[in-house]
């Protein structure tokens, strides 16, 4: 796990969402037990167990008992929405507000998206 400040149990969460996000967990796969999570990123159990459980709470998880822990159906679905909404309230709208500081509108906005190039 990387050191980031936030605390373990979330980038435990964060790191399923992940693997859900980019296909590599499927609905109804299962995921990697606590103890195989624990094991693997060398925490404790219940620290694991805590970031699956959000998952659970989240509707993200759902556990077949006796079995383990599976993707639901419609996860990846309502992460992307959740991600999207994120996305709209982290960037979109903070360059929104400094465009119009800036008196720029959301068409030269676009026109510039259009034209940017990453650097190398």
């Amino acid at each position: 796990m990387k050191d980031d400040g936030r605390p373990l149990f979330l980038q435990i969460a964060e790191q399923i969402e992940n693997s859900i996000v980019d296909g590599s967990l499927a609905a109804d796969t299962q995921v990697p037990s606590t103890n195989e999570l624990a094991a693997f990123h060398r925490i404790n159990p219940a620290t694991a167990a805590k970031g699956i459980n959000q998952l659970v709470a989240d509707g993200i998880l759902y556990k077949r008992r006796g079995i383990g822990m599976f993707v639901a159906t419609d996860a990846r679905a309502q992460l992307l929405e959740r991600r999207r909404r994120d996305f709209t309230r982290q960037f979109v709208a903070p360059l929104m507000a400094e465009a119009g500081k800036l008196g720029m509108d959301a068409e030269e906005i676009k026109k510039l998206i259009d034209v940017w190039e990453p650097q190398r």
